[in-house]
C-alpha cells in the first residue's frame, strides 16, 4: 500500500476532529452570543450549556478517547510495513463508525444508534490491532 493510501483514512479522522471543534465553537458562541448562558456560568465547567452545545462538546471530545488507539497504531503499521490493503479498509470503516458516531452525538443524540456506532468501531479498531500484533509476532521486521 502507498504511504497516501494509508494516512488517508488518518487525515479524514483528523478532519472530523476540526469540524467537530467548529462545530462546538459555533454552538457556544451562539448559546453566550444569545445571552442563553454566561461566560462566568461555564468558566469552571460544563453543566450550564444547553444540550446541542454539550453535544458537539461531548461528540468532540469523544475523538481523543478511542481514536487515540488508532492515531497510535497508523504510524506503527506504516513504520513495520504491516499496513495492507486490508489494514487500510478497517481503518476506513473505523473512520466512518466515527463519523455515524459523531453525527449522531451532535443531531439526535439517540443512544441506542450512538453506541452501535461507538461499539461496531471499537470492534474494527480491536481486530485491527489484533491483525498487527499476530502479523508483528508471525513475521517480525527486521529494525
Amino acid at each position: 500500500m502507498t504511504v497516501r493510501a494509508i494516512l488517508a483514512p488518518v487525515f479524514a479522522q483528523v478532519l472530523l476532529i476540526f469540524v467537530l471543534l467548529f462545530w462546538m465553537g459555533g454552538a457556544r458562541l451562539g448559546v453566550v452570543r444569545s445571552k442563553g448562558v454566561r461566560a462566568t456560568d461555564v468558566s469552571m465547567g460544563e453543566r450550564a450549556w444547553p444540550a446541542p452545545a454539550q453535544q458537539a462538546a461531548n461528540a468532540f471530545s469523544n475523538q481523543f478517547e478511542l481514536p487515540v488507539l488508532f492515531f497510535a497504531l497508523v504510524p506503527l503499521a506504516l513504520y513495520t510495513k504491516k499496513a495492507d490493503l486490508l489494514f487500510v479498509v478497517l481503518a476506513w470503516i473505523f473512520v466512518a463508525t466515527r463519523v455515524i458516531h459523531a453525527g449522531v452525538y451532535v443531531t439526535s443524540n439517540h443512544v441506542p444508534h450512538r453506541f452501535r456506532a461507538y461499539a461496531a468501531g471499537a470492534l474494527v479498531l480491536l481486530l485491527m490491532w489484533v491483525i498487527f500484533a499476530v502479523r508483528i509476532f508471525i513475521a517480525p521486521i527486521g529494525i
